[in-house]
């Protein structure tokens, strides 16, 4: 009997990718990384009788790529944000029709 916990760690390993490049897979992959420390110490204490911790490491890679990806859009997004910011320091902060003299 497989485990399930480590059944919904892995569902929620898949979710957080599918939406870690919108940043909201890093809730469901923290909670799968979670899941899945509690599924193996489960697995441990069954002495054989729940199955899966061969899976264990796959999901846990998961997890983690989601977690990357969504670090990495966050990062992305700062970077663009600060270069905005770079690029419209010498700007007027007023409107065109001001006289500067």
């Amino acid at each position: 009997m497989e485990s399930t916990k480590l059944v919904a760690a892995r569902l929620l390993a898949g979710v957080g990718v599918a939406l870690s490049p919108f940043v909201g897979g890093a809730i469901p992959a923290l909670i799968a990384l979670m899941l899945a420390r509690q599924a193996e110490a489960d697995i441990r204490e069954s002495e054989g009788f729940l199955l899966g911790a061969s899976r264990l490491p796959s999901i846990r890679r998961t997890a983690w790529a989601a977690l990357a990806i969504a670090g990495a859009v966050v990062i992305a997004g700062l970077l663009v944000w600060v270069v905005g910011i770079a690029r419209a320091a010498g700007d007027p902060s007023y409107g065109g029709d001001v006289a500067v003299s």
